[in-house]
C-alpha cells in the first residue's frame, strides 16, 4: 500500500465534519454519554434552566428580577430600574463585557460554550434527552431514520416533535416575559389570539424559529451561525486552555493486542470521542473550529481508560503548551493575571451599577441673566432645573437653600417626576443682602424626597460688584 501523503492524512482540516463531498449535511447522531463532567454539566444546566423559567415570576421590591422592554425603554436588573438616561451604563457595560470575552477566551477558550451556553443546554440537555427517551441512543436513531416509514416510526416521530414544539412555545411565551413583564403575558393568554393577533402572530413565529434550531438545525448554529468559533481561531494561543487529545502520550494509536504486549500509545482507537461528540469531529486531529468545549470526549476516554487500567486524562483540559511540554498546569501566571483584570472588570462594572442614584439632577443659573431686587432687603437669581426620575414611581424633590439663610420661590410651582420622565422647571433663590459676600457667593442646595436629604447641590449666587 502507497504512503499516503501530508495532505492525504489532513485531509479532515479541509471541509467541515457536517458536511460531505457533495455539500450535502451529515447529520450527526450522538450517543448517549456519562461521566463526571457530564454530571456536573447536568446540574449546572437545571440550575440555568430553573433560573430562566421562573425568572419571570420572581420580583424583587414589585418588581421584576429582569425586564427588557424595549418598547418603553425600561430596563430592569435585579430589581434596579434603568432608563434611558442610564445608557452610557450599557454602553460601557458592553466594552467592558467585550473585553471579558476576549480575556476570556484567551484563558479558557470555548469553555462558556460546553458549559453555559444557552445553545448548548438546550440541544444537550432537553432536546436531546427527550430524543433519547423517545428514539433510544445513536444507533437506534439511525436505525430509524434510515428505515422505512411505519406506526413505530410515526408515532415516536410525532410525539418528538410534538414536545419540541410544545417546549418551543413555552420557551416564547418565557422570553416574551422578560420583554412584557409576566403579568402582561397572562393577560395576553386570557384574552386570546383575537384580541391582539399580532402578538399571537410574532409568538407562533419565534416559537417556530426556535423549533427548527433544536429540531433541525442543532449543531449547524455552532459551526455555521456563531461567530464564536470564529473568534476563537483569532484569540486562542499555544497557552489556552482547551478540551485536548495528549498526541504525546496516545500515539501512535490502535487496538491493544490480544497477546497483551503493547507497542503503541494509550489511545485504543476504539473512537468513543468521535461517537459521542455533538458536532462530529475527532478530537485527535487537533483544535478545531467546531469543538464547543463540552467535555463529552473526556468522559468516554475517561471510561475506556479505566476499562484498560490506563490512567485517565488522555483527553483533558490542557493546552498545547501544557501537551508538548509536560508541564499539565492550568494557572499559570499569564492565566492568574488575565484572570485578575477579568475581576477588576467586574467589579468595575459592579461599581458603576452599584453608585447609580435614583435620580440625577442638574441645576443651573438661567443663562445670561442677572440678579434682581427681591423687596426692600433681598435679591434673587432665576434657576432652571432638571430631574430624571429613575425610580419605580412618581416622586416629588422639594428643594431648599442649606448654606444660607435663604428660600426657594418656585415659578409655576413644584412638579411631580413621572416615572422614568425628566421633570423641568424653573425657580428662585431669594437671600437676604447682608447674607452675600460677594459677588460671586457659593450657595449649598438640598434636594429632599418625602422629607428626607438625599442629596446636596453646589451652585453660585450672582450679587452687586459693590459686596466685592
Amino acid at each position: 500500500m502507497a504512503k499516503k501523503t501530508k495532505r492525504e492524512k489532513e485531509h479532515f482540516r479541509d471541509k467541515l465534519t457536517t458536511v460531505d463531498a457533495r455539500g450535502k449535511r451529515v447529520w450527526v447522531y450522538a450517543k448517549k454519554i456519562k461521566g463526571k463532567y457530564f454530571t456536573k454539566r447536568s446540574w449546572l444546566a437545571a440550575f440555568l434552566l430553573l433560573i430562566f423559567y421562573a425568572g419571570p415570576t420572581i420580583k424583587v421590591n414589585g418588581e421584576p428580577i429582569m425586564l427588557f422592554d424595549i418598547l418603553q425603554r425600561k430596563f430592569i436588573l435585579f430589581g434596579v430600574t434603568f432608563w434611558p438616561q442610564d445608557f452610557h451604563l450599557i454602553l460601557l457595560s458592553l466594552i467592558t463585557s467585550i473585553v471579558f470575552i476576549v480575556l476570556f477566551t484567551v484563558i479558557f477558550g470555548r469553555l462558556f460554550c460546553g458549559w453555559v451556553c444557552p445553545q448548548t443546554i438546550f440541544m444537550e440537555f432537553v432536546f436531546r434527552r427527550i430524543e433519547y427517551l423517545i428514539e433510544g441512543d445513536a444507533g437506534a436513531q439511525r436505525r430509524r431514520n434510515n428505515g422505512p416509514m411505519n406506526w413505530d416510526k410515526l408515532w415516536r416521530k410525532t410525539l418528538k416533535h410534538s414536545l419540541f414544539y410544545l417546549i418551543a412555545i413555552i420557551t416564547s411565551l418565557t422570553f416574551l416575559s422578560y420583554v412584557i413583564g409576566f403579568e402582561r403575558v397572562k393577560l395576553l393568554l386570557l384574552d386570546g389570539p383575537l384580541h391582539e393577533p399580532g402578538s399571537f402572530a410574532a409568538l407562533f413565529l419565534f416559537a417556530g424559529a426556535f423549533y427548527f434550531v433544536f429540531a433541525f438545525f442543532r449543531e449547524q448554529v455552532c459551526t455555521i451561525a456563531c461567530p464564536y468559533g470564529r473568534l476563537q481561531s483569532v484569540l486562542i494561543d499555544k497557552k489556552s486552555i482547551l478540551v485536548a487529545y495528549d498526541y504525546k502520550r496516545g500515539e501512535p494509536r490502535g487496538p491493544i493486542k490480544s497477546d497483551g504486549i503493547e507497542n503503541q500509545g494509550d489511545c485504543v482507537a476504539c473512537d468513543s470521542c468521535v461517537v459521542v461528540c455533538p458536532t462530529g469531529i475527532d478530537i485527535r486531529n487537533g483544535t478545531q473550529m467546531e469543538c464547543i468545549n463540552c467535555t463529552a470526549c473526556m468522559d468516554a476516554c475517561d471510561t475506556v481508560m479505566r476499562k484498560h487500567n490506563k490512567p485517565e486524562g488522555l483527553i483533558r483540559y490542557d493546552s498545547e503548551e501544557g501537551i508538548s511540554t509536560g508541564k499539565h498546569s492550568i494557572f499559570n501566571t499569564r492565566s492568574i493575571a488575565y484572570s485578575v483584570v477579568l475581576l477588576l472588570l467586574l467589579i468595575f462594572v459592579a461599581s458603576l451599577f452599584s453608585f447609580r442614584g435614583s435620580f440625577e439632577a442638574t441645576i443651573l443659573r438661567s443663562r445670561g441673566s442677572m440678579y434682581q431686587e427681591y423687596g426692600t432687603d433681598s435679591l434673587s437669581n432665576i434657576y432652571n432645573y432638571n430631574l430624571v426620575n429613575k425610580t419605580s414611581k412618581a416622586i416629588d424633590i422639594e428643594i431648599k437653600v442649606e448654606s444660607l439663610p435663604g428660600r426657594i420661590q418656585y415659578i409655576g410651582g413644584n412638579q411631580t417626576v413621572e416615572v422614568g420622565s425628566v421633570g423641568k422647571g424653573t425657580f428662585l433663590i431669594v437671600l437676604p443682602t447682608n447674607a452675600l459676600s460677594s459677588s460671586q457667593t457659593n450657595v449649598t442646595l438640598g434636594l429632599y424626597m418625602d422629607g428626607s436629604l438625599i442629596e446636596t447641590y453646589q451652585t453660585s449666587f450672582v450679587g452687586p460688584t459693590s459686596l466685592d
